[in-house]
């Protein structure tokens, strides 16, 4: 079912000669300016109560009215799937997605999707574009994620997130030891032969990860990652570049290796460790109606926490050896 609801305003002098869809982008900036475009098509937008066309000049001092056409945006099933909720208000929700969980519904992947959960918890998310989820993360990459409830705060996260104005701090255990930081700036674009994949290209968009040391073991390491940009499957393919895939990743890791002299406890760690250990664990951004800060943080989720702690018992089992060896 459509539901209506009327807006009033103004066009101020000082824009006067200014097209129609750029001012009223401004007068309503909760609405994307497609959907105000379509919505001055379709005349549910008018000026001094007669259609008009988008590129149309203002005069200044006309009266819009926009007669606000919410229709359902999301066509999914409400699903009872147990969500773990770290904040929430009547504008977003800030959630800790576990691994396994895809985002959105596809060919694959009918049902069972955070959307499905997201539209169960809260139905009103059918009128808003992809129910309200402004990021995404990998179905088999855990931790924080943002969605919006309403329009206006859908509307002001992606523009924060457009502007880089969201931390994001991910934390990723990879092969290789480590000795720095650094910044991978590398574009990144779709593979030019498997479209399951993502690569580093010349011609690719622009796409900048901060790494530094979380923490040092023997034959790995633990990263803490900020995105600067939010390209899919980003953190993934900037690690596999530097040499120092994710373990566990399916698409970009590689053949496992397992590190000279492993415990058997170790070995079948990573044998069993079937997805990228890569968790969201930071997100901060400004609250999109109250302008406060707003952090969550995700848990470590157990798996990780499991393959921590054998890195741990590794690197401290060879240093005694190495120790008793002087």
């Amino acid at each position: 079912m459509n539901e209506h609801a009327l807006r009033i305003a103004q066009v101020p002098d000082s824009v006067a000669g200014r097209r129609l869809d750029a001012v009223v982008a401004e007068l309503f900036p909760e609405y994307s300016r497609s959907r105000l475009s379509a919505w001055i098509k379709s005349g549910d937008l008018t000026v001094d109560g007669a259609p008009a066309r988008p590129r149309d000049p203002v005069r200044g001092g006309e009266t819009i009215t926009l007669n606000v056409v919410e229709e359902v945006q999301t066509h999914a099933v409400a699903e009872d799937i147990p969500l773990s909720i770290l904040y929430e208000d009547e504008h977003v929700f800030v959630l800790d997605k576990p691994a396994g969980l895809v985002v959105h519904p596809g060919a694959g992947n009918p049902a069972g999707t955070l959307v499905n959960a997201l539209l169960h918890r809260d139905p009103a998310l059918d009128k808003l574009p992809r129910a309200g989820i402004v990021h995404r993360l990998d179905k088999d990459t855990s931790g924080v994620m943002v969605v919006a409830r309403t329009l206006v705060a859908q509307t002001a996260l992606v523009a924060q997130l457009s502007a880089r104005d969201v931390h994001r701090q991910y934390l990723a255990v990879v092969l290789g030891a480590l000795v720095a930081g650094g910044t991978a700036n590398a574009a990144i674009d779709r593979h030019p032969r498997d479209r399951l994949r993502m690569a580093v290209r010349e011609d690719g968009k622009d796409a900048i990860t901060h790494y530094r040391l979380r923490e040092r073991f023997r034959s790995h390491t633990a990263l803490e990652c900020r995105l600067e940009t939010g390209r899919t499957h980003q953190i993934r393919v900037h690690l596999a570049h530097l040499k120092y895939p994710i373990i566990g990743d399916p698409l970009y890791g590689g053949s496992l290796r397992l590190p000279k002299g492993a415990s058997e406890e170790l070995i079948a760690c990573l044998r069993g460790f079937k997805r990228q250990a890569l968790h969201a664990e930071v997100l901060e951004f400004m609250h999109p109606v109250s302008g406060a800060p707003v952090r969550c943080e995700a848990p470590l989720p157990a798996d990780m926490q499991q393959l921590m702690h054998q890195l741990r018992a590794d690197a401290a089992s060879h240093a005694a050896i190495e120790r008793a060896r002087r």
